[in-house]
């Protein structure tokens, strides 16, 4: 390692309107290292990076790079002093092959066209040296979300870095595409490249780290070694309190069947297929999870559950009753609740109060409604009963919800259905932007549900949320159901070769 850091990050401040993203970050980077930057979803992490790579402009404070003093208006003038970020959300262009996705905006098209087969060698170079396994004449649409995850790591290894800025670069990928990425890490390193990696996954940081800096609130908070710290102690320092690393279980056997799907098949907006021939039951007091890498079916099957999606073929029973193709008024109607994976499109109006959005399906049900005119007395007794229950951050009941975080916003759309105390609980993504400390508490809620009798649905692309509170483990890959497994961390590379769609083992319930 070098005398001088490699980076070096002083007393850096971004302001967004009223949002402070980085509130006078101060952090080194040694040559050599792989650094991770631990902090859960709006902790400031991505922003930070942003900065450093070129894509946002830092308010105040200095980044020092090789000992040079740097400020990048472009990504482009980032890429030239070999600083490189893959960010979380894939930047390619679908239609284009790999070789064309890496020299698009690098020259005049005769140029391109006379490089071609120079470019298309030094990607084979590159893939063969780092086992990528990356193809030049690919389309980039034909790939599978893990390949296109390589592409853009190579991507950047093409146009020539030193140092490699991973954001959530895990957040899509199954646990063998995992296992493959933290490694080609080490071999990064090895070969003289220095690497950031952006993560919110505590076992994943501790594999793989030398360093890890903790961001909380759009600051440094700790940075440690790796051998001096473990994953509880790492979760205390995001939160600031002690978090439960373990979920109770039920001892009691599920009872009747709540839900039951047979033969499901509907089509994305698009209207290509998306679920194909889908049959699952889940019972009362159990939670049923559903894995899979995300676009493989997830989406459109919570939709068509919900109403929101037309049913091709196939039928689904709640209670005993055939409820497909039934409007969402009418679904909600019947114990069913559903905390959604897009909590702006289909979960809360955000230009709406807390109080107005706590009663959007019972606006006119008694006690909110009497008479036809709303009992504002009764809706903001009740929610501040929720706010406080859920532990919702919020000036009043009366705040906009679209001012809160994204976390409170989850916390209370999930207190709203669970309120509503029904008989099925869909859930899509419980804890999506929300830190580990209100993950901790919403699972608790939703084990409580399931010791009171509910049956959940629950979809998670995170692995560790379906571990944790699941009594089973349905994998999902192309909108068909391949498995069905214990929630058994020892059989996690089975479950990944079914999130790859292998199906050569036997995938037998527990």
């Amino acid at each position: 390692m070098s005398q001088k850091p490699f980076l070096r990050i002083d007393n850096i401040r971004k302001r967004f309107g009223p949002i402070i993203a980085s509130d006078g970050v101060s952090l080194e980077i040694e040559e050599g290292e792989i650094h991770s930057l631990l902090g859960e979803n709006g902790a400031g992490k991505s922003v930070l990076m942003s900065m450093i790579c070129g894509m946002v402009r830092p308010d105040e404070g200095e980044i020092v790079f090789k000992g040079q003093s740097v400020r990048f208006n472009s990504p482009r003038e980032a890429i030239r002093q070999r600083i490189g970020m893959v960010h979380q959300h894939f930047m390619l262009v679908p239609n284009l092959t790999v070789a064309e996705n890496y020299i698009l905006g690098q020259g005049s098209a005769l140029r391109v066209i006379n490089d071609m087969d120079k470019v298309h060698a030094r990607i084979r170079e590159l893939s063969d040296r780092y086992a990528l396994d990356v193809r030049p004449d690919a389309i980039i649409e034909d790939l599978s979300v893990g390949e296109q995850q390589r592409v853009e790591i190579l991507k950047v290894l093409f146009h020539g870095i030193d140092l490699l800025i991973l954001d959530e670069p895990t957040a899509v990928l199954t646990p063998q595409e995992t296992d493959r990425l933290l490694s080609l890490m080490g071999d990064l390193v090895k070969d003289g490249k220095t690497v950031v990696f952006i993560s919110h996954k505590l076992d994943e940081v501790m594999r793989v780290s030398n360093r890890i800096s903790v961001m909380r609130d759009g600051r440094v908070v700790h940075t440690v070694n790796v051998g001096e710290t473990n994953a509880r102690e790492l979760a205390r320092m995001m939160v600031g309190r002690d978090v439960r690393m373990e979920l109770p279980r039920s001892p009691e056997p599920p009872g009747r069947i709540v839900l039951s799907v047979e033969n499901m098949t509907c089509r994305a907006e698009t209207g290509l297929p998306a679920v194909r021939r889908v049959s699952l039951d889940v019972r009362a007091g159990e939670i049923v999870g559903i894995a899979g890498v995300s676009g493989n079916g997830q989406t459109e099957l919570s939709l068509a559950l919900a109403g929101l999606l037309p049913v091709d073929s196939g039928r689904v029973m709640l209670n005993g009753k055939d409820i497909t193709g039934l409007d969402p008024a009418r679904i909600n109607a019947s114990s069913f609740s559903h905390i959604p994976e897009d909590r702006h499109k289909h979960g809360i109006v955000v230009s709406m109060s807390l109080s107005e959005n706590t009663v959007l399906q019972r606006y006119d049900q008694k006690p909110f409604a009497s008479r036809g005119m709303l009992n504002r007395r009764v809706i903001g007794e009740h929610t501040r009963d929720l706010i406080k229950r859920f532990r919702v951050k919020s000036r009043d009941e009366n705040q906009a919800i679209g001012a809160l975080s994204g976390g409170n916003q989850q916390k209370l759309v999930v207190a709203r259905e669970l309120a509503r105390n029904p008989d099925f609980i869909l859930v899509n993504q419980l804890a999506r932007g929300i830190d580990i400390g209100a993950m901790e508490f919403v699972m608790e809620e939703m084990l409580k549900q399931r010791d009171s009798g509910r049956a959940i649905l629950l979809i998670s692309t995170e692995l560790e949320e379906l571990f944790a509170i699941c009594d089973r483990i349905l994998v999902m890959f192309h909108g068909e159901i391949l498995g069905d497994l214990p929630p058994d961390r020892t059989r996690l590379d089975e479950l990944g070769l079914l999130m790859a769609g292998q199906t050569e083992q036997p995938a037998l319930a527990g």
